[in-house]
């Protein structure tokens, strides 16, 4: 079933297609609706929750008369103000990341770049519970039980790569994220067994772009480049420490497509890099 993140897109851009059929400006439809022009963009983008009413005004506007048509409309939006399993874990889960989770739900291709860690979908239970540890430290108190609940988010998570039609994912990681101990030796020993093995998927792709490629494009910050099947467009994901960007303009993505392009290139081929992987564990771990 379709996470209630990607059916809010798959409405917002539908109700985007029949503004566009009118002829109407996004501005435009504001006014006559009473709307904020932000209003309508978040609605068109999946990032608000819509009520009944909203969506009603928007398709009478739009020239929507046809019964069918209304009733899947009005479908749709009940379908898409539902709770997403991720939801349970809301005490632990920043609302900016609620967001993503329900996008990768529902992504049919991910392409990630990392450059200090393994990506979430690849992280072993005591991996994820080393980071998630170093990232609370000094916050006082018992963090072992956010870091538990924060630990199972992810594990859930990663329940995407064992469906039946699991998403196809490209990883990148920088060198620095395989060379750093993570919860010591054995945690990063296991760590890395496991990336091996995930490698070996046909719908994984993992590249390791070594410390001597020198300077590249996306020194700055990773990213995430998400894909679905029937929602058109896609999202270019930017994590901070306290939020996050969710980027989906024409030149922001193809700025992002066009590093991961050139970081694939400069990277060691997934053959090389499992290779690489494989005496790495034998020097280090």
């Amino acid at each position: 079933m379709d996470s209630p993140t990607v059916l809010r897109r798959r409405l917002g851009s539908e109700l985007r297609r029949l503004r566009e059929r009118t002829g109407m400006q996004a501005k435009s439809a504001a006014d006559a609706l009473g709307f904020s022009a932000t209003k309508v963009s978040r609605i068109e983008s999946g990032q608000t929750t819509l009520k009944e009413s909203d969506v009603r005004a928007m398709l009478e506007l739009y020239g929507v008369s046809d019964a069918t048509e209304l009733h899947q409309f009005i479908s749709l939006t009940r379908r898409s103000t539902q709770r997403g399993w991720w939801h349970d874990y809301g005490d632990t889960l920043p609302d900016w990341f609620q967001t993503y989770v329900g996008l990768e739900g529902d992504a049919a291709r991910i392409r990630s770049y990392e450059t200090e860690l393994i990506p979430g979908l690849f992280q072993t239970p005591d991996y994820s519970r080393a980071v998630f540890r170093a990232s609370l430290a000094g916050q006082g108190g018992d963090i072992e039980d956010i870091v538990d609940r924060r630990s199972r988010l992810r594990m859930q998570r990663q329940e995407i790569l064992h469906r039946p039609n699991p998403p196809e994912i490209h990883a990148i990681l920088n060198e620095a994220a395989l060379g750093r101990p993570v919860g010591g030796p054995e945690v990063m020993r296991e760590q890395i067994l496991h990336l091996l093995k995930l490698a070996e998927q046909p719908n994984v792709s993992v590249q390791v772009l070594p410390l001597s490629a020198g300077a590249h494009a996306a020194m700055s910050m990773p990213f995430h480049i998400l894909s679905f099947s029937d929602v058109p467009g896609h999202i270019v994901y930017v994590e901070a420490l306290t939020s996050s960007l969710y980027l989906e303009r024409e030149a922001d993505i193809a700025r992002h497509e066009f590093v991961f392009d050139r970081l694939a290139e400069t990277a060691m081929s997934p053959q090389e890099s499992a290779t690489w992987m494989t005496q790495l564990l034998k020097e280090r771990y």
